[in-house]
C-alpha cells in the first residue's frame, strides 16, 4: 500500500502483467526507477508515460473495474516496450509542442494517453491492448501527425472489429507475404465467412482499403470477383495500420483470418 501510495502509476503499470505478462514489471522498473536498467527512454517521453499512468490511477473512470484496471497498466506497458524499439531503430521522439502541457497545464499527449487507455479498459479483445499501447508510442516518434490526426486514427480503430485489424494486418504486409489469388465468395453459406465477408466490405465502405466494393452493372451483367490479392491500403487504412503498428500482428493471426475469408 505504500508503495501505491508513493508511486499509483507504477502499480498501475505492474497491474498490467495479467494482460501483458512479465514485461509489465521490467516497463514499470524503466520508467519509475530506471537507474537499473539497460536501456533508456527519451525523458520527456519517459515522464509523459509517468504522467499518464499516475493520472489513470488515482482518477480512474467510474465504474472502473479490476480487469480494467490491469487492461490499462498493460497499455503503458506495451507503450514502453515499443518506445525501447522505436529508440534502437533511431526514431527520435517528437520536439514539437506534442508533449509539452498547455492551457489547463495538460499537453496534446495527455489527451490522447486518456482516450487510448480509456479506450484499453473497455475492450473485452484483449490481445488489441497491445496495439492499443503501441499507438502511444508510435504518435510521440511521428511529428507528422498532429493530435487531431491521432484522435482520427484512434477513433477509426475502436470502431473495427479485431478481424478487421487483422486484416489491415494482412493487406499491409502483401509485398512480404502474398494475399491469396483465389477470389472471395460471394455468398457464402457458414456464419465464419459470411462474417469475414462483412468486416472486409466494411473496409471497403469506409474507406479503409480499395478497391471500394463493386457495384451493380447496368443490365446484370455479372460483377467482378474480388480477391485477397487485389486489395489495398489506402490513406486511412495507412494511418490505422501505422498508429496501431499492425506490422506486429502475428501471423498465426493473418493466417487464420483470411482462412475465414475464404470459406
Amino acid at each position: 500500500m505504500e508503495q501505491r501510495e508513493r508511486a499509483p502509476g507504477r502499480a498501475l503499470v505492474e497491474a498490467g502483467e495479467l494482460v501483458a505478462g512479465s514485461m509489465a514489471r521490467g516497463a514499470a522498473g524503466l520508467l519509475f526507477d530506471p537507474a537499473p536498467a539497460r536501456v533508456r527512454l527519451d525523458a520527456g517521453l519517459a515522464a509523459w508515460l509517468r504522467r499518464t499512468a499516475d493520472a489513470a490511477d488515482t482518477e480512474p473512470p467510474s465504474p472502473a473495474s479490476t480487469r480494467g484496471r490491469c487492461r490499462a497498466g498493460a497499455a503503458l506497458a506495451f507503450a514502453t516496450e515499443l518506445s525501447v524499439t522505436r529508440a534502437a531503430q533511431g526514431r527520435t521522439v517528437r520536439t514539437d509542442a506534442y508533449l509539452l502541457p498547455g492551457p489547463g497545464e495538460r499537453a496534446p499527449a495527455d489527451e490522447v494517453g486518456e482516450a487510448v487507455l480509456l479506450a484499453a479498459r473497455a475492450t473485452a479483445e484483449e490481445w488489441r491492448v497491445r496495439h492499443l499501447g503501441y499507438l502511444l508510442a508510435e504518435a510521440a516518434v511521428s511529428p507528422d501527425l498532429d493530435p487531431a490526426v491521432v484522435h482520427r486514427g484512434l477513433r477509426l480503430a475502436t470502431g473495427l472489429t479485431g478481424r478487421q485489424w487483422v486484416l489491415l494486418a494482412a493487406v499491409g504486409r502483401r509485398e512480404r507475404v502474398p494475399l491469396p489469388m483465389t477470389p472471395v465468395p460471394q455468398d457464402p453459406r457458414g456464419w465464419t465467412a459470411w462474417g469475414a465477408l462483412e468486416d472486409l466490405a466494411e473496409l471497403q465502405r469506409d474507406g479503409l482499403l480499395d478497391p471500394p466494393p463493386a457495384t451493380p452493372r447496368p443490365g446484370g451483367a455479372a460483377l467482378p470477383r474480388l480477391r485477397p490479392a487485389d486489395l489495398r491500403l489506402t490513406r486511412r487504412g495507412v494511418l490505422v495500420h501505422r498508429l496501431l503498428a499492425l506490422d506486429f500482428v502475428r501471423d498465426r493471426a493473418v493466417a487464420d483470418a483470411l482462412a475465414d475469408l475464404a470459406g
